[in-house]
């Protein structure tokens, strides 16, 4: 079943706002691209000694988590392809490489410059790489004097074998005299006692700017004030930077209560804790468990999507989709949307909020209208377009929300869709990679194309390289845990096109090991960077 709007709509031919694709036939121009700046691009281009180099500065490319990378030279449909194309090196890390690796490029280092992959484990190490040559440029242990990253609690296999940096750091450029990377980092130490650490990273030498900070916060409510026990959290959302702040968003440490939905912010210049929200106060859950974490529009709204919870409509917002807003040091819930069934699909652990949401680009209705969406999914299968300037609250009778498509996604979702060139692209749990095109502002019912390959368990996370709006590919990765991960790229116009796979060369040559959770590929510079369970591997032209 369909649900739309009454008015009649227009697909909107645009994509993510990029500085490095000012026209490529169909895009629209958006803000220049600024690290800081909220809602603008991550993904950047500079020239360098070789070409044009791109920046990978914040997961899925930009703050509105699109997985977008319009500034592609290097791979085209052409080239991609096993006689042309495959494993070029693996970076080595001391543990599992769950955060997406982070792209820098032209950046000078003891007077030499260089493009810059970082590199984050679960053993708290940070690693700079150099992208073309693969030296190890530097390298940095966040633990603290007899520490260790944190064992996983009462046996849960969430993230396993330790818990250190779950994920995706944040880089900006400008901040200190050589760039900084923001990260969390998660320990312990020999009495079992928890910490999460903010630190600020000088990009050159990867040493701490400041001190890092201890994360801690206490919130009104229970009739008292909660306080943030560590133990009960894990970072898993990716650290947003948006306005001089670095937002965390925390999910549970396995699921084992008592915890709340908080999400934080220090500012990026001294690491002082600047905004603190529990946004179920006066129950208990809603974790934030996207790997994009919050997201921000160019309108400096942020948003984010909560698991199973409490919801009363009020103060307590477990799995609802909130629109946040920023009053000096307050964090204020503007919007929100949550299901007719809330109560039960928390009941039954059938959280709205196990996937990632994606911000859409402005999609324009045949009256010329500019509709702000955005979409989210989970593990009900149902999909949402949400107008973000009404996300229709709550209502026992009907989803006041821009579209609701039922059954879109089977089994659910656990993933972050990527957006391209008016499709989204969505690989939910044990299915194909789906696109679904938009038209007329509206998602259809059935997928425009699927690939043939299937994703198990936990789905997989596209991202997408082109050259503007030309030369699309789509780039998804089996990491099932308990098998082999496998690397693939499709036709971003047809996925029933696959360009390749790193199964297809003979005699293993592109076999890059096993597969771990929630893997997102990162593209730059010709290059395509896959975490694995001992570091990071490096595919390109042979």
């Amino acid at each position: 079943m369909l649900k739309v709007s009454s008015s009649m709509l227009i697909v909107a031919s645009l994509v993510a706002p990029m500085s490095a694709c000012s026209s490529g036939g169909g895009g629209t121009a958006g803000p220049a691209v600024n690290s800081q700046g909220t809602g603008s691009s991550s993904s950047s281009s500079s020239s360098t000694n070789n070409g044009t180099a791109t920046d990978v500065l914040t997961y899925h490319n930009d703050t509105m988590r699109t997985g977008q990378n319009l500034t592609e030279t290097v791979l085209t449909p052409s080239n991609v392809n096993s006689s042309a194309f495959g494993l070029l090196h693996q970076l080595a890390a001391d543990g599992v490489v769950d955060a997406t690796p982070l792209v820098v490029s032209n950046l000078s280092i003891n007077g030499s410059m260089h493009d810059v992959v970082y590199v984050a484990s679960e053993n708290d190490t940070v690693y700079a790489y150099d992208l073309n040559s693969y030296a190890l440029l530097a390298q940095v242990s966040l633990l603290q004097q007899g520490e260790s990253a944190a064992a996983p609690t009462g046996g849960c296999t969430q993230v396993i074998p330790q818990i250190g940096v779950t994920s995706t750091p944040v880089i900006d450029r400008s901040a200190g005299p050589n760039g900084t990377l923001f990260v969390v980092a998660m320990s312990e130490d020999s009495a079992g006692n928890t910490t999460h650490r903010l630190h600020a990273l000088d990009l050159t030498t990867l040493a701490d700017r400041m001190p890092p900070v201890a994360i801690a916060a206490t919130f009104p409510g229970g009739g008292g004030t909660l306080t943030f026990v560590p133990r009960q959290y894990k970072e898993r959302g990716a650290l947003l930077l948006s306005g001089g702040q670095i937002y965390t968003g925390w999910a549970s440490n396995c699921d084992i209560t008592p915890y709340n939905s908080w999400i934080m912010s220090y500012s990026e210049a001294s690491l002082a804790q600047t905004q603190v929200i529990n946004l179920t106060p006066n129950g208990g859950q809603g974790a934030i468990w996207s790997a994009g974490g919050i997201l921000a529009d160019s309108n400096g709204s942020l948003y984010a999507l909560l698991g199973n919870g409490s919801f009363d409509s009020n103060q307590d917002y477990g799995n609802a989709a909130v629109r946040l807003t920023t009053n000096g040091s307050a964090l204020t819930v503007a919007d929100y949307f949550t299901p007719t069934n809330t109560v039960s699909e928390s009941a039954q652990d059938l959280d709205f909020g196990s996937g990632s949401p994606v911000i859409l680009p402005d999609q324009i209705d045949s009256a010329g209208t500019a509709h702000q969406l955005m979409f989210a999914a989970g593990k009900d299968s149902n999909g949402f377009l949400l107008d973000r300037t009404n996300f229709g609250k709550f209502s026992a009778s009907v989803n006041q929300v821009f579209q609701e498509v039922t059954g879109m996604l089977p089994n659910g979702n656990f993933s972050a869709p990527s957006y391209y060139n008016g499709t989204l692209y969505i690989a939910p749990i044990g299915q194909p990679l789906f696109a679904f095109t938009i038209n007329q502002a509206t998602l259809p019912s059935s997928p425009s194309s699927r690939s043939s390959a299937v994703f198990n368990r936990p789905g997989a996370s596209p991202a997408v390289s082109a050259n503007g709006a030309t030369n699309g590919i789509v780039w998804a990765v089996e990491s099932s845990t308990t098998a082999a991960a496998v690397l693939h790229a499709y036709n971003a116009a047809n996925l029933s096109v696959e360009y390749y796979n790193s199964t297809q060369a003979p005699s293993g040559r592109d076999s890059f090991g096993g597969g771990n959770k929630f893997v997102t590929p990162v593209i730059a510079d010709g290059k395509v960077f896959v975490g694995t369970p001992n570091g990071v591997a490096v595919f390109g032209l042979l």
